[in-house]
């Protein structure tokens, strides 16, 4: 399964997988920072998959 990344850290960039479902995750490419991608689109024909990234707000302790 290809995992095509759409924004953040990864944008542009892609991800060869498994076989089984890809459900997303916090990924990050070198030194840039962490992003949540999650999948917003799977193509049944070929398997792969559209993965955007997440926009999250750390949480005050």
């Amino acid at each position: 399964m290809i995992v095509r990344f759409v924004g953040g850290p990864l944008a542009g960039r892609e991800l060869e997988t498994g076989s089984g479902p890809w459900a997303g995750g916090w990924l990050t490419a070198g030194d840039a920072d962490w992003g949540l991608y999650v999948p917003v689109h799977r193509d049944p024909a070929t398997g792969s998959v559209l993965a955007e990234v997440r926009v999250t707000i750390p949480r005050r302790r």
